[in-house]
């Protein structure tokens, strides 16, 4: 059955791949950029079955103009997929406070405004998917990237409380964790600092491996977008969903991690409730 999607950040990386894919597939798709003429080249080759907007996802009223695209010229929506973001790579102490403020609008509000001109949509439709890019990074604290770390992290609470709303409607929310994929995020898309001598294993570390890294990741943005389409005609979708080999054995073994120390430090957290003989009085 055709599907009605709207992509953030459809112009490169996984978010075009995904494009091409819903509409090879059949689909309906509102395909959004910061310059709508970086896809003028989907409405050539789709024609009707794709609309374009102009859209910076830390804009409500335009992501809002975006939803009613879906709306007007499609009679609503059935997936959104909140894909647009960016990470640069410094450290804590390096990083302007504006930048901080610009990543985390970005990653973590544009998330939260673009699903929140949806909602309505959804909720009176009493169905819809919302699917929200996080990262191996909002899962597990990335140096070099305090900022993009925080906002995914950010994604993946936002999301699980969204979920638990949602679900009271019939709209599903899955977020995806990517591992390295073989995009523009870690070319010019990216600004990589070094930083100072004090960080260098961590920070220096984290800027060299991006730059020998980039074209070198196992990720491929064509079989992300296949598996994305999958999940997005499941009855039952996952909530979270890792992609590549990388991001697997990364959250394993961090989450393994944790819950060892959560085992090792069980007895002095619950320590702090009341006695019992305490609360009984």
């Amino acid at each position: 059955m055709s599907q009605r999607w709207l992509i953030t950040g459809s112009a490169r990386g996984i978010g075009r791949a995904l494009a091409e894919a819903v509409l090879d597939a059949g689909h309906r798709l509102v395909a959004t950029a910061r310059e709508p003429a970086l896809l003028s080249d989907l409405v050539n080759r789709y024609g009707d079955a794709v609309r374009t907007a102009s859209l910076d996802v830390t804009d409500p009223a335009a992501a809002e103009a975006a939803v009613g695209v879906a709306v007007d010229n499609f009679g609503g929506l059935d997936v959104v997929v909140n894909n647009a973001g960016y990470g640069n790579v410094n450290s804590v102490e390096d990083t302007p406070l504006d930048d901080f403020r610009r990543q985390i609008e970005a990653n973590l509000f544009g998330t939260i405004i673009v699903t929140k001109a949806a909602i309505p949509v959804m909720r009176e439709q009493r169905s819809g998917h919302i699917i929200q890019f996080s990262s191996v990074g909002g899962r597990i604290g990335a140096p070099g990237r305090a900022a993009y770390s925080a906002a995914k992290w950010g994604i993946e609470g936002f999301s699980e409380a969204l979920a638990r709303e949602m679900d009271l409607v019939g709209v599903r929310v899955t977020v995806i964790e990517p591992g390295g994929f073989r995009t523009d995020f870690a070319g010019s898309s990216t600004s990589l600092s070094e930083g100072r001598p004090e960080y260098d294993q961590v920070v220096g570390e984290a800027a060299r491996m991006q730059r020998a890294y980039d074209g070198r990741q196992p990720g491929d943005p064509l079989r992300a977008a296949q598996v994305i389409l999958k999940v997005a005609g499941l009855e039952r979708p996952p909530f979270r969903l890792l992609l590549g080999s990388d991001a697997v054995a990364a959250i394993e073994q961090a989450d393994l991690k944790r819950l060892e120390d959560l085992r090792a430090w069980r007895e002095l957290s619950a320590s702090t409730d009341y006695p019992l003989e305490r609360s009984r009085t």
